[in-house]
């Protein structure tokens, strides 16, 4: 059975994600990070959805099976639960969240005892015991080496302490009126809190989880009512975040979502004129800007690209010894501050970048103009390897000679091929794509 997709285990909770799967999922992780056991202990975390109630016990039942102690800590940012694996001194640390899905999705996604989500061979290794029933069976545990269980409700007080310690301590937000939208999700309670003791104004919404509402027509995935809010209060940013708070979509003082791309790039900019960027480089994805590339290299800063999903940012970050990258969706990685993407570090650091440039959002969060880009998703009906789809190469051989940047790759969840094209020239971005549709159209 194949379960990690790009970002841990994730589907419908109740039939592809259904307690019996879960708790042999539980098992098999256990029995993987008990070869390399120091503690004994695994940390549980989750975000809103109902559902985190089941997945949540089933969990503790597949790892106690096995001989793990439990702590489980309850609704809590994703990137809360990296930071207190490696704090607590756990062998893992276990995060129960869809991220920015509906309320009907959930999923599990794994941190090593460094708070590093798992590589993919580190999966590999997991989902190979999960199919090994004899395994699986001679790995329980009985009498007194069953694990337990224990849940513990002030854990949420050291996150916070971690995020506030990395906003400059000579900047304070007082003055500052900012819009939160917390998505109905994990960081509710911390979100605002972090930004209160900071000594902003905050307008928070959707911060009442009912179970059901998480990422319901808000948040990073839906900030037009940030936009409202902005401009009815006359606040300075608003701050959108998804369902576990590793996402951060920023609205500026006029209401209008900042792009990813042009968030990245002045944050790097930022960071390399106060000689805190390491490697002279910074990391994003190959959906990013070709503009983005463009503008740091007039800074000497080299762009270096990954795969989609911020532990492959991060992957290549590690690689080049760099301790800045991130995604335009909103994944924003400072490694210096957080093992992973996290919205409230980026936040501050979005924050003290504007105080400190003394300009409005809309001037500071918008360094360079993005050269027009269009993503088209098409169904197919059988996933044909590129590399095997003749004519291909000869058609896209005049769109890269025109200067245009190409990415043809296939969903990994979907029945469906992603196409994006970009140019300097939008006329023949528009006229590019209209020919790969068409081809495709007939190709699969």
């Amino acid at each position: 059975m194949k379960l990690f997709g790009t970002d841990g285990v994730r589907g419908e909770a109740g039939t592809f994600l259904d307690a019996m799967t879960v708790l042999k999922l539980a098992k098999a992780a256990g029995i993987y990070f008990r070869k390399h056991s120091t503690t004994k202990r695994i940390l549980v975390g989750k975000d809103t959805r109902r559902s985190g109630y089941m997945i949540e016990n089933a969990l503790v039942s597949g790892l106690t099976a096995v001989g793990y102690d439990v702590i489980q800590i309850g609704p809590m940012p994703t990137p809360a639960i990296a930071y207190l694996t490696e704090s607590m001194r756990c062998d893992a640390g276990i995060m129960i969240s869809a991220s920015h899905n509906p309320y009907e999705d959930n999923g599990i996604k794994f941190f090593d005892n460094h708070g590093d989500k798992l590589g993919v061979e580190c999966e590999k290794r997991i989902e190979k015991i999960f199919n090994d029933n004899e395994s699986m069976i001679n790995e329980q545990v009985t009498g007194r080496n069953i694990g337990a269980a224990k849940r513990i409700n002030d854990v949420i007080g050291r996150y916070i302490v971690s995020i506030k310690s990395s906003f400059p301590k000579d900047l304070t937000l007082h003055g500052l009126r900012i819009v939160l939208d917390c998505a109905n999700g994990a960081a509710y309670k911390v979100g605002p809190t972090i930004l209160e003791e900071l000594g902003a104004d905050v307008i928070t919404i959707n911060h009442k989880p009912d179970g059901f509402n998480i990422n319901e027509n808000c948040g990073a995935m839906h900030p037009e009512e940030v936009g409202k809010l902005v401009r009815e209060y006359r606040a300075d940013i608003g701050l959108a975040l998804d369902g576990d708070a590793d996402r951060l979509v920023v609205i500026d003082e006029k209401g209008d979502v900042v792009d990813g791309d042009k968030l990245i790039g002045a944050l790097c900019k930022y960071l390399n004129d106060a000689k805190l960027l390491q490697g002279k480089g910074c990391v994003a994805t190959v959906m990013s800007n070709q503009a983005l590339e463009d503008y740091l290299s007039k800074d000497n800063i080299k762009l270096h690209r990954s795969n989609v999903g911020d532990k492959y940012v991060l992957e290549v970050m590690k690689e080049q010894g760099i301790n800045f990258g991130g995604e335009q969706s909103g994944h924003v990685i400072f490694s210096d501050v957080a093992k992973t993407g996290d919205g409230l570090a980026s936040a501050l650091q979005v924050l003290a970048l504007v105080l400190r440039s003394s300009k409005k959002a809309s001037e500071v969060l918008n360094p360079f103009e993005l050269y027009p880009q269009i993503l088209h998703n098409m169904k197919v009906g059988e996933k044909i390897p590129l590399d095997q789809i003749e004519g291909l190469e000869e058609l896209v051989k005049p769109l890269r000679e025109k200067g245009m940047r190409d990415l043809i790759r296939y969903s990994g969840t979907e029945n469906k091929i992603r196409l994006l094209l970009e140019g300097k020239n939008k006329k023949d971005v528009e006229d590019g794509m209209e020919t790969l549709k068409a081809f495709f159209k007939k190709a699969l």
